[in-house]
This record gives C-alpha cells, sequence and structure tokens, in this order.
C-alpha cells in the first residue's frame, strides 16, 4: 500500500507536467481546451485516493491530514476551472483577443500551474516548497500578461516585482529556519524536510525561529494578498484572463498560506519562540478593514471581487492566527468555501465581460432581467460571499467572530465591523448589476454555466449540512494547526 501511494503522488505530479508538454505540441484549440479538462479531471480523481491510500514521508515529499485538505481542494477547483476555461478561452481566439499560439501557449502553461502547486502542497522539503512556489508566481506572472495590451503587461510586471520581493523575503526567512535546525539535526537535506523540523522545534534556537518567521510571513503574506503587500492583486485579476483570476483568488492564495502555516507549526511548537498569532491576527483583521473600504471605489468588476478576496484571506488568516481547534476548523472552512465561491463568482464574472465586452461596472446593468441564469447564479454567489445565511461562509464567519469573542471581543467587534462594511459594497453594487434596466451590448457567450452552478450547489448545501464525518475530519485537522 505504501508503494501504491507514492505512486498515487508521483501521478498527481507528472500528469500535469506531461500534461504541458503535450499541450505545447497541439494547435486545436478544441482538442487542448479537453485535454486540459482530462488532465485536471485525472489529477483530481488520483489526489482523492490519498484519503485511503498514503506512503510514507520521503525526503522530498510528504502527504499528511493537513496537505490532503489543500491538495483536494485545489485539484477540485483547477479541474472545474479547466471545465469553464475550454469553452471560456475559445471566445477569446475568436473574439481576436488571443492568438492560436497563445492560446496553445496559456493551455501549457495552464498545466504548469497545477503542477507548481501540487508539488508546493506535497512538498516535505521547505526549499523545494520555495521553489514549487516561485515556480507558480512565474507562472502567473506570464498568464496574467496573456492579453499583451498596455494594462495587461503593466500589471504583469507589477505582479513580478511585487512577488519578487515577497519570495526573496520568504527565501531569507528559509534559509534562517535551515540555520536553526542545523545546530540540532544537522547539516543536509534533513535540516530542511518538514517532518523533521516540526518534530525537533522544541530544541532549535527561538531567536532565528522568531526572525525567521517574520520574513516568512512577509514573504509569502506577499502571496496571499495581505495588506499591506497586496498591490499586485487587484490588477493582476484585472487584466488576465477570467479563469486565471479564478485560480488566482481560489487556489493560489490557499498554497501561499499553505507555507505560512506549516512554519506556524514549527513556531507553535517551540515555547521559547513567540507566538505566531498576534502577527497573523494583526494582519488578516487589517486587510479585511482596508478591503472592507476599498469595496466602495471600484469600478471594474474583477477589480471589486480581487478586493473582496484580500477581505477573505484576511479572515482566513485571522482566524488561525487566533489558533485553537475552534478558530483552526472556521478557518479550514472558510479557506474551502471561499474558494468555492469565488472561483465561482468568477465564472460568472467571465460570462458577463464576454457577454457585455465589458468589465466597467456602471456598463453593466439589469442582469436578472437580460440574462436570468447568470444574474441569478451571480446574486446567489454575491450573498455566499457576503456570508449571509444559509450559505456556507455564514458558517464559518459565526464561528470565527464567536470564537474571537470568546477570547478577544473586541478583536471581534473589529472584525465584525469590517464584514458589515464589505456586506454594504457588495449590496451597493449587486443592486445596479442584478436589477434595473438592462442597457449595453449583448454578445452571446459560449461558456460553460455549469462549474458555477456546481460550486454554488456546493456552497448551499455545505451551509445547510456537513456529514458527521467531514466535521470530525476537519476538527482533528484543526487541532494539528495548533
Amino acid at each position: 500500500m505504501t508503494e501504491f501511494g507514492s505512486l498515487l503522488v508521483d501521478a498527481i505530479l507528472l500528469l500535469p507536467a506531461v500534461s504541458a508538454a503535450l499541450l505545447a505540441l497541439f494547435r486545436d484549440d478544441r482538442f487542448t481546451g479537453k485535454l486540459n479538462a482530462i488532465a485536471s479531471f485525472a489529477t483530481f480523481v488520483t489526489s482523492t485516493s490519498l484519503f485511503v491510500v498514503r506512503p510514507e514521508p520521503g525526503t522530498f515529499l510528504i502527504v499528511d491530514d493537513v496537505n490532503v485538505v489543500f491538495i483536494v481542494l485545489t485539484t477540485f477547483v483547477a479541474f472545474t476551472t479547466s471545465v469553464f476555461s475550454a469553452s471560456y478561452i475559445s471566445h477569446e481566439l475568436e473574439s481576436g483577443r488571443l492568438t492560436p499560439s497563445y492560446l496553445r501557449f496559456y493551455h501549457a502553461m495552464y498545466q504548469v500551474l497545477m503542477f507548481a502547486m501540487n508539488l508546493a502542497l506535497l512538498s516535505n522539503n521547505v526549499g523545494l516548497m520555495w521553489v514549487a512556489i516561485e515556480l507558480a508566481t512565474l507562472t502567473t506572472v506570464v498568464m496574467v500578461g496573456l492579453y499583451r495590451t498596455p494594462a495587461a503587461l503593466e500589471a504583469a510586471w507589477k505582479y513580478f516585482i511585487l512577488g519578487s520581493v515577497g519570495i526573496a523575503l520568504a527565501l531569507f526567512g528559509t534559509i534562517l529556519v535551515y540555520l536553526a535546525a542545523r545546530s540540532v539535526v544537522g547539516e543536509g537535506l534533513e535540516a530542511m524536510a518538514w517532518s523533521v523540523l516540526v518534530r525537533e522545534a522544541p530544541r532549535f534556537d527561538p531567536h532565528l525561529l522568531n526572525l525567521a518567521f517574520a520574513f516568512l510571513l512577509l514573504g509569502y503574506g506577499t502571496k496571499v494578498g495581505l495588506v499591506p503587500l497586496h498591490a499586485w492583486l487587484p490588477d493582476a485579476h484585472a487584466e488576465g484572463p477570467t479563469p486565471i483570476s479564478a485560480v488566482l483568488s481560489g487556489l493560489l492564495l490557499n498554497v501561499a498560506l499553505f507555507a505560512v502555516l506549516r512554519f506556524k507549526m514549527i513556531m507553535s511548537a517551540n515555547p521559547g519562540a513567540l507566538a505566531p498569532g498576534p502577527l497573523m491576527v494583526t494582519l488578516g483583521l487589517l486587510s479585511v478593514l482596508f478591503a472592507a473600504l476599498m469595496l466602495y471605489r471600484r469600478f471594474d468588476i474583477k477589480r471589486l471581487f480581487a478586493y473582496s478576496s484580500i477581505e477573505h484571506m484576511g479572515i482566513i488568516t485571522f482566524a488561525f492566527g487566533m489558533g485553537g481547534p475552534l478558530a483552526n476548523f472556521a478557518g479550514l472552512l472558510h479557506m474551502i468555501y471561499h474558494s468555492l465561491t469565488k472561483s465561482a463568482i468568477f465564472f460568472s464574472v467571465g460570462h458577463i465581460a464576454q457577454i457585455k465586452g465589458t468589465q466597467r461596472i456602471p456598463d453593466i446593468r439589469g442582469l436578472t432581467a437580460s440574462h436570468p441564469l447568470l444574474g441569478w447564479g451571480l446574486v446567489l454567489g454575491v450573498i455566499a460571499i457576503m456570508g449571509l445565511p444559509p450559505t456556507g461562509i455564514f458558517m464559518s464567519e459565526f464561528l470565527v467572530i464567536t470564537s474571537t469573542f470568546a477570547r478577544a471581543p473586541a478583536l471581534a467587534v473589529a472584525l465584525g465591523l469590517g464584514l458589515l462594511l464589505a456586506m454594504g459594497a457588495l449590496l451597493q453594487w449587486l443592486n445596479g448589476l442584478a436589477f434595473g434596466e438592462p442597457h449595453g451590448p449583448d454578445t452571446p457567450s459560449k461558456a460553460s454555466y455549469v462549474p458555477m452552478l456546481a460550486h454554488l450547489a456546493l456552497v448551499l448545501a455545505a451551509g445547510i449540512y456537513l456529514p458527521p464525518s467531514l466535521v470530525a475530519w476537519f476538527q482533528y485537522v484543526a487541532g494539528l494547526l495548533g
């Protein structure tokens, strides 16, 4: 079983890597779109096998209860996004926004991105995890600039520069962790293996760990999109292809947060180190309040939901920073629900942009009248992302606030204020987008509605009922996070 588990892990990495090479060879846009979706589905099915079959930790790769949550979520959203992308991106070719060579490049890079994220999540070596996240960053940089417009190229360069600063800080923090481990476990790969680091963490020099975590939180926090390290995120969402916006919000931000959580577990295991929670709580709360205020002045629909992503990553970081079984449980749930909901919203935004030929909110009106399925899908998605019942995000936000109120009432009030401000802004924009008299162009969209509807159905169902076995598993993982 252990050998079979190792084959499964290899397959999760090899499927996207081999698919990327194949996709780079074919010119037929319909075939490449289907192959991209098939490869993503195969990776998702393989990842679900890790629930029952797991290999022993190796020098470079590991499967444990923490990263299984992330890898299954990542491969699922990657699959549904590839289904949406197959039909969405062919419309971009027909409209002249992309050339056949750029389309082939897009599909190949999509699988490279999946490979990089999967590798980051499965890495047992913290240096390899850093390399994988850097590869994911570079891949998304070129995909953000895919349309080759001045705005897209500017967004790609901004992402590249800020992402490079962040990844450099993360590298320095990783080196400091290695130095702290070297004096205890000796030189070599063992001093970079996460399974060894978390076991031997109580013996590490706490001063080195404190300094390392500050760099790691700032470095990987840039990738998470936490304020004040967020400036790349709205531009990248607004100017890149919409499926990439869905992947950025629903997946890549989670991968960077996963890296922070890995190092947080090392910090929490050392009794002499500073508690990592207050730093995470501060950045998380700052992100929520800042993004909530910025939502009132957005006139581009993709930038609007980009700032919503900053807000929700702030909530998740805040929850994990508070720590404890209940807050961690709420953070895990919120991460999953946000990934499903935000990607569904970006699917609907992709339809809207193709139908209306614009992303400007003032030029989009009355969607429930002109396109009922799309309009009401957007309404349901925004209701879910605001955290209104009976959706899953309502439950996770309720748990975050109540668990915080029991320990730090002032922080709970500040967080609640941020959530209310964000809700007011989204309701303000939703009213015009969904209701009123339709106007503007009305070009048919060929993209599939199935991924959007599937995600919204999952979020609604999860808000009503979660299987006890799933709840017990999340509670167990929450306990591991400290």
